[in-house]
C-alpha cells in the first residue's frame, strides 16, 4: 500500500526536512515513528524539502508499506512517538500513481515579518523582525513583477542544485494585519532559498532603501550578487502543496492563530 500524509512542524530545532547523518531532521523523526508502527523501515518522500529553521503547516509526504494498519492507527501511533514540534495531521491511502513531489502541481509558502519597534519574546523563532516601518503596499506592487514564468537566478542560493532557474509564479501578495506582514507566494516549484531571497529584497523596498526600478534591474540581471541579503529562516512556512482532484487529498489548510 501507498499512503500520503500531511505533516505540521516547527523547524526551529531541526536542520531541515531532509535526513542527514550529522544533525536532527524532520524526516528522520517521522521515518522512525512510522517505522515503529509498520514494524519495518519506512522511507518518506515529501512535496518540498524545507531548510534549517523553516516551518510547515501542511507538508505532504508519501511512503509505501506491506503493513496493514488503519489510517487512524498510522496517525495516532506515529504521533505518540514524535516530538511535540512534529505532528501528523492526516494519513490517507493513495494510488500507486501518486508521488508527493512529482504529482504536486504547485506549492505555497508564507513569509511572516513582525514589523514592530521591539522583537517578540514569544514569536522570536516564528517570525522575521524589522523595526523600521515597512510600506507593505509598495512591497506588494513590486512583487507583482515576479508573476509568470521567469528566470529567478537573482534569487537562488549559491548551493542550489537545480538544473534550471526558470520557475512559474502563479500568485504573490504582501498584506498587513496590525504589526504582522505576510508575503504569500505560490509557484510550480521553488529554487533553494528563493522565497527568503525575494523577501530580503522586498523588505529593502519596503524600508525605502531601494525602489521598484532597482528591484526590476536586479530581477532582469539574473545575478544573485546584486540582490539583497537572505531573510531569516524563522519567518518562512511551507503552507501546502496542490494536487489534482483525482488523488482526493485534503485541500483546506487549518492555519494557527499566528496566521
Amino acid at each position: 500500500m501507498k499512503y500520503a500524509l500531511g505533516v505540521e512542524y516547527s523547524g526551529t530545532a531541526y536542520c531541515g526536512w531532509q535526513r542527514q547523518p550529522h544533525c536532527d531532521s524532520v524526516q528522520q523523526h517521522l521515518e522512525a515513528a512510522l517505522g515503529f508502527v509498520a514494524d519495518h523501515p519506512v522511507d518518506l518522500v515529501c512535496a518540498g524539502r524545507t531548510d534549517s529553521g523553516v516551518h510547515a503547516i501542511e507538508q505532504v509526504a508519501h511512503f509505501t508499506t506491506s503493513a496493514e494498519r488503519s489510517e487512524r492507527a498510522w496517525m495516532l501511533g506515529a504521533n505518540c512517538r514524535l516530538p511535540r514540534d512534529i505532528r501528523i495531521k492526516w494519513v490517507l491511502p493513495v494510488s500507486d500513481e501518486f508521488h508527493a513531489r512529482y504529482s504536486a502541481r504547485s506549492r505555497a509558502y508564507r513569509y511572516i515579518i513582525l514589523n514592530a519597534e521591539v522583537p517578540s519574546a514569544i514569536f522570536h523563532d516564528r517570525t522575521s523582525w524589522e523595526f523600521r516601518s515597512l510600506d507593505h503596499e509598495l512591497m506588494h506592487d513590486c512583487a507583482q513583477m515576479f508573476i509568470g514564468e521567469h528566470d529567478f537566478s537573482s534569487f537562488r542560493a549559491v548551493g542550489c542544485q537545480s538544473k534550471s532557474a526558470s520557475r512559474c509564479v502563479h500568485e504573490v501578495s504582501v498584506t498587513r494585519r496590525g504589526q504582522l506582514l505576510y508575503l504569500d507566494i505560490r509557484a510550480n516549484a521553488f529554487l533553494y532559498h528563493m522565497v527568503r531571497n525575494l523577501a530580503g529584497t522586498l523588505i529593502a523596498v519596503g524600508k525605502g532603501e531601494r525602489d521598484k526600478a532597482w528591484c526590476s534591474e536586479v530581477f532582469q540581471a539574473r545575478n544573485r550578487d546584486l540582490a539583497e541579503v537572505t531573510a531569516p529562516a524563522a519567518g518562512l512556512y511551507f503552507l501546502q502543496a496542490f494536487y489534482e482532484k483525482q488523488f482526493k487529498l485534503p485541500n483546506v489548510t487549518q492555519k494557527p492563530v499566528l496566521f
